[in-house]
């Protein structure tokens, strides 16, 4: 039984309203009934009824599917169900027209038309939880389908949002998994080239045999197979954005072509003979140390410093833990929609365990896990049973002795500014920064976590 939710049924015979009232009793506890459209509106405006139920026909001339698109504009969320003596297409189609979940004909069969109104309750409820969430992401600053309102993130969305508007080169930092896409493309949407391409390519999946031609394009027969020209990323991108993805995988002589595109913002295509004009924004993408790679003469300094002209970096999942839970209920929403399954619920003890888990392929990974999870588990509640075994063998020794959700973030952040004071030699200034916070920040919470 549902208990939280109202049913208001409209008809003018009072047969079909005690019918209904009685027979639809184990779906909700609250049903109210009304005569006419004027009735149905004193008793809506009342109260809150998600679900409505009405015929199309009521009295005086009033017109049913007018008193539910009325109801509809008012409440947004409200579910209705058409009834109808004569069922046809016209007044079917009409009725979704005017937003209309459903409609079942006269006669009533009471089983068949109590599996609508369990749909149209489960319906209602997925738009209630899909406005909550849309406020809550709003509230967390989501931006191109990046969802996470922790402080680091937000740091993110200003960077974002603060050189988006410009032609600035950028290198997006982060370990695979993390959305360095997305943040590509919120650069090109918000920026004042949104209405050009974004073309994105990943240099790290081509061979060094096709990667000049899939850069700069060829001129037809420039070699074997050549059949025909063919633009390249950089001339496809005129106008817009190119994307180039694990931008540290590629040769020292690609390399060296790149940082001539850059500085030249000319070049040839493959067997060609006339100059081309770059006119793309460039983002670029690594989840590697590229320092590191400069000093081991793996990748060109001139051409990282180049690219680098305004670094973003985004956190790893386990850095920012507090938006696990605010993921687990977008990721749920998506896939039961998506697969066509009731609306699951993570159980407490289950996000315990999936906020504690280490997560190395980040958001990604994540992603995978509660897609399966909607698609396998067939309870109303994903608990802590159904979670993969791999995934909690990743989680820290100890971390779930009794400890409740606080606590493990808790530990988790601790574990967090560990980790980067140690990789920056405790120089303060460069771990604020990189775990996004302010030094003021740090200081205290080094204070709280006895970290010295």
């Amino acid at each position: 039984m549902t208990d939280e939710i109202k049913i208001l049924i409209v008809d003018d015979e009072p047969n079909i309203r005690s019918g209904l009232m009685k027979g639809l009793s184990t779906e909700a506890k609250h049903i109210e009934v009304a005569s006419d459209a004027i009735e149905a509106m004193k008793i809506f405006e009342r109260d809150e009824f998600p679900i409505v139920i009405s015929d199309v026909r009521l009295p005086n001339g009033q017109d049913g599917l007018e008193l539910i698109s009325k109801m509809i504009s008012i409440k947004p969320s409200t579910t209705a169900i058409v009834i109808t003596a004569v069922g046809t297409i016209e007044i079917a189609v009409d009725a979704m027209r005017r937003g209309a979940f459903d409609f079942t004909t006269k006669p009533i069969d009471l089983n068949l038309f109590r599996q609508q109104v369990r749909k149209a309750i489960a319906h209602h409820r997925l738009l209630t939880e899909n406005h909550e969430l849309r406020d809550r992401l709003a509230d967390a600053g989501e931006i191109s389908g990046i969802i996470g309102g922790c402080t680091a993130m937000k740091d993110v969305y200003r960077q974002v949002h603060q050189i988006a508007g410009t032609d600035a080169t950028v290198v997006i930092h982060g370990e695979s998994g993390t959305g360095k896409e997305l943040i590509a493309r919120a650069l090109h949407d918000l920026g004042t080239r949104s209405s050009g391409p974004f073309i994105a390519v990943n240099l790290g999946s081509l061979p060094e045999s096709l990667l000049e031609s899939e850069l700069f394009g060829h001129e037809k027969g420039a070699f074997s197979g050549a059949l025909r020209q063919k633009p390249g990323c950089f001339e496809r991108a005129t106008g817009g954005t190119l994307f180039l993805d694990e931008i540290t995988e590629i040769s020292v002589k690609t390399q060296v072509d790149l940082l001539r595109v850059l500085e030249t913002r000319q070049y040839y295509r493959v067997g060609g003979e006339s100059l081309q004009q770059s006119d793309a924004r460039i983002i670029s993408a690594t989840n590697r140390d590229v320092q590191q790679l400069i000093v081991e003469g793996k990748f060109r300094e001139d051409l990282y410093y180049r690219l680098n002209i305004v670094p973003i970096e985004i956190p790893a999942l386990r850095e920012r833990r507090d938006d696990i839970p605010l993921l687990l209920d977008h990721f749920l929403t998506h896939y039961c929609t998506r697969h066509g399954r009731p609306q699951k619920r993570v159980t407490d003890r289950a996000v315990i365990r999936l906020t504690a888990a280490h997560w190395p392929g980040n958001v990604r990974q994540i992603r995978n896990v509660i897609e399966r999870l909607v698609v396998t588990v067939n309870a109303d509640e994903i608990d802590e049973h159904h979670l993969p075994a791999d995934l909690l063998k990743e989680q820290r020794p100890g971390a779930l002795s009794g400890q409740t959700l606080a606590e493990i973030t808790e530990a988790a952040e601790k574990e967090a500014i560990q980790s980067a004071l140690i990789s920056r030699n405790y120089h303060r200034e460069q771990t604020a920064k990189s775990l996004g916070i302010s030094l003021r920040t740090l200081h205290y919470k080094m204070s709280r976590y006895g970290l010295h």
